[in-house]
């Protein structure tokens, strides 16, 4: 019989982070986001328990755990807040975990321990100006120079998260590095340090939600690094980081659970205290049956991400099961995040309440790491449907 019940380590993890989400972030996220200012603190505090570290070995500096306890991780912090959990999601699945896959033993053993701390943050670069979904037409450039020992790196990389903050050290790169056989492109992932020379991070975005993140632009003129940063094998840097995304779009449908329950948290809460016309608005069907299907929503994208990772760290394909997951669970956000203002009326506007905060938030889950229509292709593939 399949029982979802978590395990005694998994459900421990949850509740201190559930602990350390509603003691220590809850009552201070609402100034941050406000001034769109970067939580050093609590990021400092999510080090301390060892949450950047949770999927890695203890060899680096890691806890030792696996995928899915950081998804319980994410999903426990966005029932808060979503700046914190993606800062904490970009950190370690685009970061921290192409140098464990692809690193060799020396990158591993460079930048891994302070990753896995929190003592450092790392960023990956994909996403350029003109490519948005299109990842595959990427114009950054690399070539080695005449004696072969650096690469010179050109080009400019959008929306990266985690990319320019007092803690941020590198940034992983995509870049063409030549052509293949068939013409095709040869993309390659490339390790730039921060402060680089000719590696520029623009100012911060003006955004419309995770104002307590970290996004830039970066461009790269002439900027050079060893050959040595190389990260992984020539030519299949795009490869790689199609797994990462893969993987990353699982920590994301946890990170979307999250700010799905969390509407629901947020509403259970208010409408027993909420009156109007002489009851509080709990005592409605119309509110009962708006929080009932917000729940049911948050519960099946959570069955959702649970399969996916149970078939990740089982061995076996899943990348159909990640792209539901992902689509569902970004849906269910969005949704619950619409209804959870409408329940709140007025104050459901005001950035003030959580839920203000919850809708600004929602919509960039349909977008980032693969949008909701880049999902629905990757589904239609795996079922046999033509590319």
């Amino acid at each position: 019989m399949i029982d979802f019940r978590l395990g005694d380590e998994y459900e421990a993890l949850r509740k201190t982070v559930q602990d350390f989400a509603q003691n220590e972030v809850a009552p201070v996220i609402g100034g941050f986001y406000e001034r769109e200012e970067f939580p050093y603190d609590l990021v400092a505090g999510m080090g301390r328990m060892g949450l950047f570290g949770l999927p890695f070995p203890e060899e680096f500096g890691g806890m030792g755990g696996d995928y899915f306890a950081l998804c319980l991780a994410l999903e426990e912090l966005a029932r808060v807040d979503s700046s914190v959990a993606i800062t904490l999601e970009a950190g370690v699945s685009l970061g921290a975990m192409p140098i464990y896959r692809f690193g060799s033993d020396e990158q591993k053993r460079r930048w891994l321990p302070a990753l896995c701390a929190g003592e450092a943050l790392g960023a990956f670069g994909l996403t350029e100006p003109g490519g948005g979904s299109d990842a595959g037409a990427t114009r950054t450039t690399a070539r080695l120079d005449d004696g072969g020992g650096d690469w010179v790196i050109n080009g400019s990389k959008s929306f990266i998260t985690n990319s320019g903050t007092d803690i941020t050290r590198l940034v992983t790169v995509t870049a063409v590095t030549g052509q293949k056989p068939d013409g095709r492109k040869e993309i390659s992932a490339i390790i730039v340090p921060s402060g680089t020379p000719g590696f520029t991070v623009a100012p911060k975005y003006s955004k419309v939600g995770w104002n307590a993140s970290d996004t830039h632009e970066l461009s790269f003129d002439d900027c050079r690094v060893p050959a040595g940063n190389l990260l992984g094998e020539r030519g299949r840097g795009y490869a790689q980081f199609l797994s990462i995304l893969d993987e990353g779009r699982i920590a994301i449908a946890a990170l979307s659970v999250g700010l799905a329950q969390g509407c629901v948290d947020e509403c259970l809460r208010y409408v027993n205290e909420r009156e109007a016309f002489g009851s509080k608005i709990g005592a409605y069907q119309a509110i009962q049956f708006k929080i009932a299907d917000m729940e049911t929503r948050a519960h099946t994208a959570r069955l959702a991400y649970y399969q996916a990772a149970a078939k990740m760290l089982r061995g076996e394909p899943f990348k159909k099961e990640a792209a539901i997951a992902k689509l569902v669970s970004s849906n269910a956000a969005m949704d619950n995040a619409r209804d959870a203002t409408q329940v709140f009326g007025g104050y459901g506007f005001m950035n003030e309440f959580p839920v203000g905060r919850f809708y600004r938030d929602a919509k960039i889950l349909e977008i980032g790491e693969g949008t909701s229509e880049v999902q629905r292709m990757l589904i239609a593939r795996e079922l046999g449907l033509p590319s």
